[in-house]
C-alpha cells in the first residue's frame, strides 16, 4: 500500500513536495498524507534539476536514501510509533563523518575517505528518523567563508550564482534556499553557520557550547567550534535541533549541560523586549550599504518593542583574541598534517598553522583572559537586555571567483577571515547567535540579522527569532526573500572549474570529482 500527497495547492504535483519546511512535511507524513518515497524521490529530482546550477551538494547517496525511504513508509503504514524526524532527508555538511559515504573536507587528501561510522550528530538524527541524502558542499577543510574548494568546486549563491554563497556551510545554505532538502547540519567557528545563512536568505543557529555533542572534536574542552542546525525558517531550524541536542559521554562539553526543550517554539510578544543594537562591536569594518540596511531594520524594530538601544562597545582585543584561539585549534588539527604532507592543506590552514608557530603562551594566556572578559561583558549587557542585534556580514555577496573580502569601507583586511568579524566576535563570548532573513539589501541580495542571546537560553533566543520573522513576514521589504527558479535552470559548469582531477582512489584514473558511483556519487 502506498500513501500519496494531500490534495493541496503546493502538494497537488509530487515534485513540489520539496517546497514544504520540514515541521510540515513530518506532519503530512504522520498523517499518511505524504510517503517517505515520494518525498524521496521528489527532493532527488530537485536537485537533478536545480543543483547544476549552485553546486551545493557534492557526494550523494540515493540508492541507501531511497531505501530508507521504502522502509520509513512501511513503518507508517504498519502504525509504528514514528521518532521526530521520521522520513525527512537530510543533507549532511561535508566536514562531518557519515559511514558509507565520501566525507571529503574538500580537501584533496580525503577525496576518497568513505568513514566507517558517523560523527555524533549524524548518528543522533538518523536515530531520529532523519534519512542522509548527500554531503553539502564546504571549503577545503571548512577554512574560510566562501564555499570553494579542488574536489567539488565553488557553491554558488541561489540569487546569483556569480556570487559566493558564505561559508563554510555555504553548501548547506544554498540547497536550503533552493528547496533541495527540507533540513541541513552545519558548524560554526567564526561564523560559519551564520554566513552562509545570511547571504542564502535562510535561517542558521550557532548554539550554546555544549548542547550538540560532538565525539570527533579535537580540543574536547574548547568552546570555540560548534555544531549546528539550519533550516529555511525558526520553526524548522528549532524542530532540528531539539532532535539534535543531548550529552555524549565522548563530549565534555556536553555533560551537565541543561538540555531544555526547545521545540516547539512558543509565542513571544515583542513589546515586551528590550533590545541593544550594534552596527560593528566598535572594531569591524562594515560597508556602507550594510550600515544603511541595518538601520532600516532598526527603524523597523524599534517600533515593535519596550526599549530599542545602541550598545556603545569597542571590542578591538577581540581581533588578536580570535586570531589566537583559531590558530591553536588549527594547529591541533593540521599541525602533523603539515610537517609531513603539507601540499594537502589550502594556503588557509597553512596560515593558521604558521601564526600558531609565533604565538608564545603568554600570548595564549592573554587570549583565553580576554575571551573571559568578552564573555562577561556580553553577559553584563544581558542583565539589562533581552537581545542584541547586529548584521551578519560587512558586505554584500562578491563574486564567487575572489577568495574573501580584501578591502571594506576603504580598511584593507589583515588576512582572509578578518571580514567574518562580526561574527567571530560573538563566538568569543560563546552566547547563542542567530542568522535571520530580513529582506534584501539594496544590492538585491539577501540580508541576514544577527540575534544574539544569553548564554545557554537558545530556546528563548528561538522564540525571540520566531516572534520577529512572523512580523517581517507581512512586510515584502523585511521577508524571507525567494530565488529566481526561473534563472536557475540553467546550469553553472564554471563552478566546477577549480576543481583538480587526481585519481580518487588508487590506481583509479576512470573517476575524476564528480563521477564516483554508488554511495559515492556527485551530482
Amino acid at each position: 500500500m502506498s500513501m500519496h500527497a494531500m490534495p493541496d495547492a503546493r502538494t497537488s504535483r509530487p515534485d513540489a513536495l520539496p517546497e514544504l519546511g520540514a515541521v510540515a512535511l513530518r506532519r503530512l507524513i504522520g498523517e499518511r498524507q505524504v510517503s517517505p518515497l515520494e518525498l524521496m524521490r521528489a527532493c532527488i529530482a530537485r536537485i537533478e534539476r536545480f543543483n547544476p546550477a549552485v553546486n551545493a551538494l557534492c557526494a550523494t547517496d540515493f540508492e541507501r536514501a531511497l531505501q530508507a525511504a521504502q522502509v520509513a513508509e512501511d513503518r507508517v503504514m504498519r502504525g509504528e510509533p514514528l521518532p521526530a524526524l521520521h522520513g525527512l532527508p537530510l543533507g549532511v555538511k561535508d566536514l562531518q563523518a557519515t559511514a558509507g559515504l565520501l566525507t571529503t573536507s574538500g580537501n584533496v587528501r580525503l577525496r576518497g575517505h568513505v568513514p566507517t561510522a558517523d560523527v555524533s550528530l549524524v548518528a543522533r538524527l538518523r536515530e531520529a528518523g532523519a534519512i542522509v541524502t548527500a554531503k553539502t558542499n564546504t571549503p577545503d577543510m571548512g577554512a574560510g567563508a566562501n564555499t570553494r574548494n579542488p574536489v567539488w568546486g565553488a557553491t554558488g549563491n541561489p540569487f546569483d550564482p556569480t556570487r559566493n554563497a558564505g561559508g563554510s556551510s555555504g553548501g548547506s545554505a544554498a540547497a536550503l534556499a533552493t528547496d533541495l532538502l527540507p533540513l541541513c547540519t552545519g558548524s560554526d567557528t567564526g561564523g560559519s553557520l551564520r554566513i552562509p545563512s545570511a547571504l542564502c536568505g535562510v535561517v542558521g543557529l550557532r548554539p550554546s557550547p555544549g548542547l550538540i555533542a560532538n565525539d570527533q572534536r579535537p580540543l574536547g574542552w574548547s568552546a570555540i567550534s560548534v555544531l549546528g542546525p539550519m533550516g529555511r525558517d525558526v520553526a524548522d531550524t528549532a524542530f532540528l535541533l531539539q532532535a539534535s541536542m543531548g550529552p555524549h559521554p565522548m563530549d565534555p562539553l556536553s555533560l551537565g549541560v541543561h538540555h531544555a526543550p526547545v521545540w516547539p517554539v512558543p509565542e513571544m510578544d515583542l513589546r515586551g523586549l528590550r533590545v541593544a543594537y550594534t552596527e560593528d562591536f566598535g572594531a569591524c569594518a562594515v560597508d556602507p550599504m550594510i550600515r544603511r540596511t541595518f538601520r532600516q531594520r532598526i527603524a523597523a524594530i524599534e517600533r515593535e518593542v519596550a526599549v530599542c538601544e545602541p550598545l556603545d562597545w569597542a571590542l578591538h582585543d577581540g581581533h588578536r583574541c580570535f586570531d589566537v584561539l583559531r590558530a591553536e585549534s588549527f594547529v591541533a588539527a593540521f599541525e602533523e598534517l603539515y610537517r609531513t604532507r603539507p601540499e594537502t592543506l589550502s594556503p588557509q590552514v597553512r596560515a593558521n598553522v604558521e601564526m600558531a608557530a609565533r604565538i608564545t603562551l603568554a600570548d595564549r594566556a592573554w587570549a583565553h583572559l580576554e575571551q573571559t572578559r568578552l564573555l562577561r561583558q556580553f553577559q553584563s549587557a544581558f542583565e539589562r537586555y533581552d537581545l542584541i542585534l547586529a548584521p551578519v556580514t560587512p558586505v554584500s555577496p562578491f563574486p564567487w571567483t575572489q577568495p574573501h573580502a580584501e578591502v571594506i569601507d576603504g580598511q584593507p583586511q589583515r588576512h582572509y577571515y578578518e571580514w567574518l568579524s562580526l561574527t567571530y566576535l560573538v563566538t568569543l563570548a560563546t552566547n547563542p547567535a542567530l542568522s535571520l532573513p530580513c529582506g534584501r539589501d539594496e544590492a538585491g541580495m539577501p540580508f541576514g540579522l544577527q540575534l544574539v542571546g544569553p548564554l545557554h537560553q537558545d530556546g528563548r533566543l528561538l522564540a525571540m527569532a520566531a516572534a520577529f520573522e512572523r512580523r517581517f513576514a507581512g512586510d515584502a521589504t523585511l521577508a524571507r526573500p525567494r530565488p529566481d527558479f526561473t534563472a536557475l535552470e540553467t546550469p553553472r559548469p564554471e563552478l566546477r572549474s577549480i576543481v583538480t582531477h587526481p585519481p580518487l582512489y588508487p590506481g583509479d584514473a576512470q573517476h575524476p570529482a564528480g563521477q564516483a558511483t554508488n554511495t559515492r556519487t556527485a551530482v
